[in-house]
């Protein structure tokens, strides 16, 4: 291991001495000194936390005024510096006890962030969101750093020009292959004349040019950044697939020693089962709005606890983000904070959010807080064509109404009205489900349980009307809501006599696949493991709709584990 890691440290040094320009089209190899000359002049950043001089200033050297090569000169997500840590203290041997690897990430995170402005576009990536991001600005950039990782990653920094082209360097020095697969032409690509560019060289300049390390929204936020005060009792909801619907409340206590650290207490109840959920948690906020926490459940095993990723929105009322769990984080809900005043009626969810055209008597429970007692029926608006018949019962956290829907009510979202408390797109009417799809599209499961985790999939099935151009799969269909469907599994034929059905595991009635244990299994022919792709078939009222699930072998290696304390 020490022989691998000394030559990969020399290839490191090498290939960072080496600019994108001497690599172009029949140039040789043509070293620099280090530290390079910089030749976008941008002034970096003072660094002046004594942890951060003490433990990286050996290799990163400040200069007269305080500004550290390489590290005055980006800025990252929280995410982006822990990885920047722990790939020093893995390949580097950096040693770092881990109270100074948070006081690192903390400054470096506050100092040399992102503004909200800026850190909005790629939240899906901190939040460990399985979706097909596109990054439009740029299609060549986006197929050169898509083919290995994420675009959130990418777009989570910014650097200067000679930041961007040392990351380009570096992805070769480790991982030289890129060179083959997306970083060079290699004799692939089809514009190969004598001025025709790498596609790194391509990406380097848009890169530059979209996310330089100044900007205005940096100036502004970082000029005015603080600790938000968000201690006190929120209005807490949100949905997980699988389970619907959750309500309840949070409260934040600030920590007696750090403005931008809290615990935390949540009590919680779904709405299709009544389970209630307590759980305790600690978090950091970094500048100034990006929660990062991780909570138990009261009583239960430590295995309990999830991941907290949200984003505080300015003027500190609202938070929103995701809490996930699970091997590779694929457990998740989506959650929503509101703030909390005395008195004040919130409304948070309206459950169930359908409601079927020249259809009555339907029981809705509309959830919130500081909901008044004894609501007349006509306080309560959906907009046309919904009546609110009776009021079953209304105050404290929820009111429950019995609604008429008339036959030729427009199809569509509606908002609700009730108390001074409003909420938008709060229900949808609809006159029939034309159709049923499967969420996500494209699965992914991991065999495991042995010696690797797990890594299970969550679907769930969607009704949609076709609206008013009747035609599936337009821009005016109406999504209706998530419906309870039957689940099963069908075989992807994708070799003769595919059997993979058999072995890969098994779908339950919420649409929770888990995938088998790690192979070889004696009983398949062969001796094979029990990887393979099928089907995940949802049956709703007749009507079917299917995705696609790869069943694959566990992830071996993880250069960046994401299991790190707040």
């Amino acid at each position: 291991m020490r022989i691998r890691l000394s030559i990969l440290g020399a290839s490191l040094c090498l290939f960072a001495g080496i600019s994108s320009e001497a690599q172009g089209p029949g140039r040789g190899n043509t070293a620099q000194k280090w530290p390079p000359v910089r030749r976008d002049t941008t002034p970096g950043f003072v660094i002046r936390e004594p942890l951060v001089i003490q433990r990286c200033g050996e290799c990163h050297k400040p200069d007269s005024a305080g500004r550290m090569e390489r590290l005055s000169y980006l800025r990252k997500s929280p995410e982006g510096w822990e990885i920047s840590i722990r790939r020093m203290a893995a390949l580097v041997g950096v040693g770092l006890q881990p109270s100074d690897a948070r006081t690192i990430a903390k400054y470096l995170s506050n100092e040399q962030g992102l503004a909200p402005e800026e850190a909005r576009p790629a939240r899906f990536d901190a939040e460990r969101r399985q979706l097909d991001y596109r990054y439009t600005a740029d299609a060549r950039t986006e197929g050169t750093c898509r083919a290995c990782h994420s675009m959130g990653r990418v777009i989570s920094q910014r650097r200067t020009r000679d930041e961007w082209e040392l990351l380009v360097a570096t992805h070769r020095a480790y991982y030289p292959d890129v060179d083959r697969q997306t970083f060079r032409r290699n004799g692939f690509g089809t514009d190969t004349g004598a001025n025709a560019q790498h596609p790194m060289d391509i990406a380097i300049a848009h890169l530059a040019r979209a996310f330089p390390l100044r900007t205005n929204e940096w100036a502004t936020w970082s000029a005015t950044m603080r600790a938000p005060r968000v201690d006190g009792t929120w209005l807490l909801s949100g949905t997980e697939p699988g389970h619907g619907a959750f309500t309840g409340r949070l409260t934040i206590t600030k920590s007696a020693t750090a403005d931008d650290e809290f615990t935390t207490h949540a009590t919680y109840r779904y709405v299709d089962d009544g389970k209630t959920v307590t759980r305790d948690g600690k978090s950091v906020v970094y500048t100034g709005f990006q929660w990062r926490g991780r909570s138990n459940e009261v009583g239960m095993h430590a295995d309990s606890a999830w991941r907290e990723v949200m984003f505080i929105e300015p003027g500190w009322q609202s938070i929103s983000g995701r809490w996930f769990k699970g091997g590779y984080d694929e457990f998740g809900m989506d959650v929503s904070l509101t703030r909390l005043s005395t008195g004040v009626p919130v409304v948070a969810a309206v459950t169930p959010r359908s409601l079927r055209a020249g259809s009555a008597n339907q029981m809705l429970t509309i959830i919130g807080a500081n909901l008044p007692a004894g609501l007349a029926a006509n306080a309560i608006d959906f907009g046309p064509g919904v009546h609110v018949d009776r009021v079953v019962h209304s105050g404290g956290d929820s009111i429950s109404v019995l609604v008429r829907v008339d036959s030729g009510a427009t199809n569509g979202a509606r908002d609700l009205f009730v108390a001074g408390a409003s909420l938008r797109s709060a229900s949808v009417v609809y006159d029939k489900v034309h159709r049923i799809r499967v969420t996500p599209q494209a699965g992914l499961a991991r065999v495991g349980g042995v010696n690797f985790p797990k890594q299970f999939e969550q679907f769930e099935a969607t009704a949609f009307n076709n609206g008013p151009d009747g035609k599936p799969e337009t821009a005016d269909d109406i999504e209706i809501g998530p419906v309870k469907a039957a689940w099963n599994l069908e075989e992807y034929s994708a070799t003769f006599d595919d059997d993979d059905v058999k072995f890969v595991g098994a779908i339950d009635q919420n649409g929770k696949f888990t995938p088998n244990i790690d192979g070889p299994n004696t009983k398949r022919s062969g001796n094979r493991n029990n990887i393979g792709d099928v089907w995940a078939v949802a049956t709703y009222q007749g009507m079917k709709a299917r995705a696609l699930l790869l069943v694959t072998v566990p992830l071996y290696l993880r250069w960046e584990p994401w299991k790190g304390a707040p």
